[in-house]
């Protein structure tokens, strides 16, 4: 009489342990941080409102830097900068970047930024959502991709930040190099 209970049991037991494993196991991702699932290169422009340029500028400062430094610590940035394949300003925007950034270190210029490129042409559409410190004096510096619609469901990864160009406080364009390591 036993038995055959206590071996209905133990088939029981390793049927819930093996089903409880392989469906743990079948969706775990394993990321490549050397194999992206998805990369390209774009170029963010941002023109800094000067007072007398409101046909092309593309931020303004909304609060004014503190007195605690020559690093323009505490000014907060908001853009709408364009976003394009190349390095040129006037070519076609494949989207715009919407945020914010602001300066926040007292001893070396140093940004913190937070934004949503918003795609809106032939090659993708959606939205990336970058977040994370711009140690300006770095030659690279890596943002944060926290997540994404659309084309981008989703999504995480990394925004590798390079200076291109930068003609005093009035413009600079970043090469954004985008690496995706969820892809949905």
């Amino acid at each position: 009489m036993r038995s055959p209970v206590v071996k209905s049991c133990c088939v029981l037991l390793l049927t819930l342990f093996l089903s409880r494993h392989y469906s743990v196991s079948a969706t775990k991702k394993i990321l490549n941080p050397k194999k992206p699932c998805k990369r390209f290169i774009l170029y963010y422009h941002d023109i800094l409102f000067g007072g007398n340029d409101v046909a092309n500028a593309t931020s303004a400062a909304t609060a004014n830097a503190t007195k605690l430094g020559n690093t323009d610590f505490g000014k907060l940035v908001v853009f709408d900068d364009p976003i394009t394949k190349d390095q040129h300003f006037l070519s076609h925007p494949v989207a715009r970047a919407q945020g914010f950034y602001f300066y926040d270190m007292k001893t070396t210029y140093n940004a913190w930024f937070a934004y949503t490129l918003v795609f809106n042409s032939s090659d993708y559409k959606g939205t990336l959502n970058i977040m994370g410190a711009d140690m300006m004096r770095e030659k690279t510096r890596d943002l944060s991709i926290v997540g994404g619609t659309g084309d981008f469901f989703m999504t995480r990864g990394i925004v590798t930040f390079q200076t291109d160009t930068q003609e005093g406080t009035k413009y600079f364009r970043l090469k954004m190099d985008i690496k995706l390591y969820e892809c949905y």
